[in-house]
């Protein structure tokens, strides 16, 4: 048993592991920016350490920092959550230098799965099915149009370290080639320090579509069943929901079980997410995985009636899962709204500042993970997620109607958030009759 976690985090994910740790009976250890010293998670730990101030490079994303911090407090464990250093295999590798355990997979496992254009090809191995695409890594742009004409435009130029929509091109044609190539290797330059390329057929507005996998170190691998995450906006999640309106009980069992290849495939170790598209005739294929927890994980608990968190807690400690793939049955239905601090009428602009009143809903099947409270000032350095709503209802319907009910009773003053750009997509037919795709967002803010 661990005696003490240090969380390398903040917001909501910082608070939900703490909470975790308390169930577990272990002690956390918070780390804060001088700028989150009032932050939930700083409060709420039973230990906090100060590693520094401003942009996430001096603080959250400072390995030495976290490390140095970590031994002070005297941690065992290092949980990471979500962004930050959560896939950085150079941050598990001084951890384990240092005698403390990532929670989380191997750090060759996420350098395997992180490079992307690495990670197509051992899924093209393994018999995962794969949008068409290039094999082999792409570096400039004469060799990456030849190739391109062999798969036929319009393709997709990607960046092999990417995430979060940087280094991503859509080329229609060979004309607008080049400078599309050109344009994505420099964002993965800029953004990741990598000019890797790999170019894939470009399939139209698909629907995004992923499966929670977790592992544990005597090799059994688990898929909880999938997320549907098609509604987005610029490559980032507005909506979850578990299970999909648009895949067959035969599809999700497909999907379930090249999950589970997957993961075995690449010797995978805690939780993780394969990620897939669907094209509009249901063919799927695999896309990335993410190697850490995800921001939507509470959907698939909601749904699985199981604690993510604490599952990674205990395959870190090198315990088996507490669970079977038997006894994974998707229950009812379980929706998230991601609440952010921004602006939608003014291309959804961040807008941190004080939050001058806060009321939260409540009530059977309403979960809010969140850092926010009355008084408490959001900074600008971060991401501007404040909230996540989570419902859980016996069907899709009701599920609906619930989440538009606890929208309606959140009430957050002092900053703008998108709580009515929420509410408006709940309202949309389109989604409303689970036909939403990737770019169900830029059609519905063309109408407007």
């Amino acid at each position: 048993m661990f005696q003490k976690i240090l969380i390398a985090n903040r917001g909501e994910i910082a608070v939900r592991i703490i909470r975790a740790c308390r169930n577990m009976g272990i002690r956390s250890v918070a780390i804060y920016s001088k700028e989150d010293k009032d932050s939930l998670h700083v409060q709420l730990a039973d230990q906090r350490i100060c590693i520094g101030e401003g942009p996430a490079r001096n603080s959250y994303l400072n390995m030495e920092r976290i490390v140095t911090a970590a031994l002070n407090m005297g941690a065992d464990a290092v949980h990471p959550g979500y962004g930050f250093l959560s896939e950085n295999a150079e941050f598990v590798r001084l951890c384990e230098k240092n005698g403390l355990t990532f929670i989380g997979p191997s750090a060759d496992v996420i350098d395997s799965m992180g490079n992307k254009s690495h990670a197509r090809k051992t899924m093209m191995e393994a018999g995962v099915p794969v949008v068409p695409g290039t094999k082999e890594p792409v570096y400039d742009a004469e060799t990456g149009e030849k190739l391109a004409r062999k798969i036929g435009y319009p393709v997709m130029i990607k960046a092999s370290s990417g995430g979060g929509g940087k280094g991503m091109r859509v080329a229609r044609s060979a004309d607008e080639f080049e400078f599309q190539f050109n344009m994505a290797q420099r964002e993965s330059a800029n953004a990741f320090g990598d000019d890797t390329m790999y170019i894939e057929r470009f399939v139209e507005n698909p629907r995004h579509v992923e499966i929670q996998v977790i592992a544990d170190t005597q090799g059994h691998v688990v898929a909880l069943g999938e997320r549907d995450c098609s509604v987005q906006r610029n490559h980032q999640k507005l909506i979850e929901e578990s299970p999909s309106p648009a895949i067959s009980e035969k599809t999700r069992k497909a999907m379930n079980r090249d999950a589970v290849l997957a993961a075995r495939t690449v010797h995978y170790t805690n939780a993780g997410t394969v990620e897939f598209i669907l094209d509009p005739d249901g063919t799927y294929y695999f896309m990335e995985m993410n190697t850490r927890i995800q921001v939507e994980h509470g959907v698939t608990e909601m749904v699985t009636g199981t604690d993510l968190i604490i599952e990674q807690i205990r395959i870190a400690m090198g315990e088996p899962l507490s669970f079977t793939q038997k006894d994974i049955q998707l229950r009812g239905h379980a929706i998230e709204c991601r609440i952010n601090a921004e602006i939608p009428e003014k291309n959804f602009m961040p807008s941190p500042g004080l939050v001058k009143h806060l009321h939260l809903p409540a009530g059977n099947g309403v979960r809010v993970d969140t850092a926010l409270y009355t008084g408490y000032r959001i900074p600008s350095e971060y991401d501007s997620m404040i909230a996540k709503v989570i419902v859980h209802a016996p069907d899709r319907e009701a599920a609906l109607q619930k989440m538009r009910s606890a929208l309606d009773e959140m009430v957050v003053l002092g900053v703008e958030t998108n709580l009515d750009f929420q509410y408006q997509i709940l309202r949309n037919p389109e989604f409303c009759q689970g036909k939403a795709d990737t770019g169900f967002i830029e059609r519905m803010l063309n109408l407007d």
